[in-house]
């Protein structure tokens, strides 16, 4: 556990988790805690126990906010891509009037991002501390929503150019990660319309107004990744008519040989009967006669072909 007094986005550190209990003259306090911090914290920060049981759970937690004297429960999920699936890191927090405490089972990149705003913005308060964070977790979808629609491009161009069995796959696969993700998406956009809209005691209601940029921002997101899932559906339209544009292409070679090898066959095969008098077969040089205009009947045939634009 971490204990920090922020001033005007300074940190000092904090020896004794007590003295947090009371305000700080200025500044507010940021606990940087983990899972085994929590029993000790529950007891000096009254937190409550259905808070403090999410955060014990391995189940993965929905976005949300639940009010409760003295304190907040948040509960935001980062996202990261690592160009075959998506996934989410919780970040607990509880926001009380004077202190902040953060709570992660994994490091998430938003945390190390976050210092530098602190201290260039000279946050003060635990609202101001919130605002920034979720502004800053809100924000990385953006970015791995970039990287996402780059990776359905790449595919598209590679469905069109060289069609494999294992776009299939992948196609079912990105889908599937969109509607989970989606499952996410839409209680995180409603967590960020609460602190925009509802009127929280803990929140300055000037503070409020700009979460409703971050709200938009949430909205945008929302209806980006919708999109993505119509050109996933899009994309696996695109594959289907790529194997049936090549199944066609193939049917026109096969069906051109064919063609070009029956009057050949038929050749052959009144040239191969018993028949004596049959015209050119007792000349000299008759079989290079026959061979002769039997590849002139062939390439023929094909340059015909060709000329129409059926090969």
């Amino acid at each position: 556990m971490k204990i920090r007094l922020v001033e005007h986005g300074q940190f000092t550190i904090i020896n004794s988790i007590k003295t947090t209990l009371t305000a700080p003259e200025s500044g507010f306090y940021w606990i940087d805690a983990t899972v085994e911090d929590l029993e000790e914290l529950q007891s000096l920060f009254h937190l409550h126990d259905l808070a403090v049981e999410d955060c014990l759970s391995e189940e993965e937690q929905r976005p949300k906010i639940e009010l409760y004297d003295g304190h907040y429960f948040i509960v935001i999920n980062s996202i990261r891509f690592d160009d075959e699936e998506f996934f989410l890191r919780s970040l607990n927090m509880f926001l009380g009037r004077h202190f902040i405490i953060t709570l992660t089972k994994q490091k998430i990149n938003e945390m190390r991002s976050l210092k530098p705003i602190l201290l260039e913005e000279e946050v003060d308060t635990p609202d101001r501390f919130l605002y920034h964070i979720v502004d800053l977790v809100i924000d990385n979808y953006f970015s791995v929503g970039d990287r996402f629609e780059i990776k359905l491009e790449k595919l598209e161009e590679d469905i069109l150019m060289h069609t494999k069995k294992s776009h299939l796959n992948e196609i079912i696969g990105l889908r599937s990660e969109i509607l989970w993700l989606k499952k996410v998406l839409v209680p995180q956009r409603d967590l960020v319309a609460t602190l925009h809209k509802r009127d929280l005691k803990l929140i300055q209601d000037q503070l409020q107004k700009y979460f409703g940029d971050i709200y938009e921002n949430a909205v945008k997101i929302t209806e980006a990744f919708d999109t993505y899932r119509d050109l996933m559906s899009n994309l696996r339209e695109a594959y289907q008519s790529s194997l049936a544009s090549r199944a066609n292409e193939i049917m026109r070679v096969f069906t051109a040989l064919t063609t070009i090898f029956m009057p050949l066959t038929f050749i052959t095969g009144v040239y191969g009967m018993n028949f004596t008098n049959l015209p050119g077969k007792n000349l000299p040089g008759g079989e290079y006669i026959i061979f002769g205009g039997m590849f002139a009947l062939g390439f023929g045939m094909l340059w015909f072909f060709r000329k129409k634009e059926w090969l």
